[in-house]
Formats: structure tokens, C-alpha cells, sequence
């Protein structure tokens, strides 16, 4: 006969790995995917012809009717990198909360986005340390000062049993094309 406490604490282990949810930056191997972006040289801010910072709003939770019932959404920023030859460095990404206080860094290094490129960060569903006015800041530079990266946020929520989905589009607060001069 076999020991009933190996059910109980199997059962155990299984409940709280299922209560943790996976990082989604985490890939198959258990690595996280921003890490292998990471600049390991110095950059010669010098060279850097483009500068931008841009800010995006987030919406981790909004109202839903009359009574004023929040719904919790699950955001992603997403930075796109739309050029075909040259790559980006992103040396800020900040998560701010509706009264204007710094939540998180999501880098402390800077990554490299290559050309095409894509990178996205997750707010899960049920964090809502943002509120309904949560924001990025997300510092960009590039060599080539006619890169145009696309920094949206994409919302998505629930209430019963109808979705919804909406974005929002990342707007320049500082830009200095020729930081050079």
C-alpha cells in the first residue's frame, strides 16, 4: 500500500505551481528572453543621431458601468523596431501608477531591439498596482535619425462572457533628432 502523506504532498506541490504563473518572458529553456538583448559594450551616445522618449498610457483596470465596477485588464507594451537596417537602443522602460509614482524599471540594462524587431512586456490581469491612468516612459536611441519605432499598448479584458480588446499608441514627450548639435 502506498503512503497516503506522497498523495498529499504531491497534491501540495502541484496547487502552488499552479498558483504561480509563468513569467511570460520566460522562454522553453527557462531563459528570459530580454536577457540575450542586453548591450554587453558601451554605447557612444555620440553616435546616436535619434533620441526619444515616449510616453504610453496603460489601462489596468477601467470602469464598466453605472455602479462603478472596475474590470481588471491584462496589458502588453509592445516596441517595434520598423527599420529594415538599423537597430534600436532602449535604455528605459518605466511603469508608472495613475498618481505619477515609479511602480517599476523593466530594464536595467539597455537592450538592443535589432531591425524588424519586436520585444514586449506583460502586466498580468490581475496586477493592478497601475490603476486606470498607469503609464510608460520608454527612452529610445538609434545611429540613424530617420528611424520611426512603432510603441503601442495593447488592453485586454472580460466582463461575463464577452471580451474586449483596445489600444493605445506611445506619443513623443522629448524629441531631439539631432542630439548632436
Amino acid at each position: 500500500m502506498r503512503n497516503p502523506i506522497n498523495y498529499l504532498l504531491i497534491g501540495i506541490s502541484s496547487m502552488i505551481i499552479a498558483c504561480n504563473p509563468p513569467n511570460p518572458n520566460i522562454d522553453e529553456e527557462g531563459q528570459d528572453e530580454f536577457q540575450s538583448l542586453e548591450v554587453t559594450h558601451k554605447i557612444n551616445r555620440q553616435e546616436m543621431s535619434y533620441q526619444d522618449t515616449v510616453y504610453v498610457p496603460i489601462y489596468s483596470d477601467i470602469y464598466i458601468d453605472a455602479q462603478y465596477q472596475k474590470s481588471l485588464l491584462a496589458a502588453t507594451l509592445s516596441i517595434r523596431n520598423t527599420s529594415y537596417r538599423d537597430s534600436l537602443f532602449i535604455s528605459k522602460i518605466d511603469y508608472f501608477n495613475t498618481d505619477g509614482e515609479l511602480v517599476r524599471n523593466y530594464i536595467d540594462k539597455t537592450i538592443s531591439l535589432p531591425p524588424m524587431g519586436t520585444v514586449n512586456y506583460v502586466i498580468e490581469k490581475d496586477d493592478d498596482s497601475g490603476g486606470p491612468g498607469a503609464n510608460f516612459i520608454v527612452v529610445i536611441n538609434a545611429k540613424n535619425h530617420k528611424v520611426r519605432p512603432l510603441v503601442q499598448a495593447v488592453m485586454v479584458g472580460q466582463n461575463g462572457n464577452k471580451g474586449f480588446a483596445f489600444s493605445t499608441d506611445g506619443y513623443s514627450i522629448c524629441d531631439d533628432i539631432n542630439v548632436n548639435q
